[in-house]
């Protein structure tokens, strides 16, 4: 039986845990969205809330509280002026947990847990991404041009 047995054990140890939790609300934060197991997913959820109500305080003292759970300034600098501002009217449930399947090695169930909103700052990223990636692709199609260019050339001089 697991009565009034709360939170979730993860299979870490205390300081394992800890860190794992962290590093994963620092990611949520910065990223707006992490891919992970729907256990970890649930049992990081609480400590985002807690972080985004933090940063709808805005005082001092949250601030510090923040800082000293979160892994870098960027994290806060971002919850405080960006992340926190969206859900001014919101009374809670700041994020969505979507499954996606299962993972191919021990069947473990993967869900991406999101902010809401947030919608609009990922299609902006892949929209960055999709353009930074043809950029890159042109570029090497134009050295692949002038590489074939050069070696035609070079086949001529030798045939005279």
């Amino acid at each position: 039986m697991r009565h009034r047995n709360a939170g979730f054990k993860l299979g870490r140890n205390t300081s394992h845990r800890r860190a794992l939790l962290r590093n994963l609300v620092t990611s949520v934060i910065v990223e707006d969205r992490v891919h992970t197991t729907v256990a970890k997913a649930k049992a990081v959820r609480p400590h985002v809330e807690k972080m985004i109500t933090l940063g709808k305080k805005g005082d001092l003292h949250s601030r510090r509280q923040a800082l000293a759970f979160l892994q870098t300034d960027e994290a806060v600098t971002r919850l405080f002026e960006t992340v926190a501002p969206r859900y001014g009217d919101r009374q809670g449930g700041y994020l969505r947990i979507v499954r996606t399947g299962f993972q191919r090695g021990d069947g473990a169930e993967k869900a991406f847990i999101e902010l809401l909103g947030a919608e609009k700052q990922l299609e902006a990223k892949a929209q960055k991404r999709a353009d930074a990636k043809a950029k890159k692709r042109e570029e090497l199609e134009k050295q692949l041009e002038e590489a074939k260019k050069e070696e035609g050339e070079g086949g001529n001089e030798e045939a005279a």
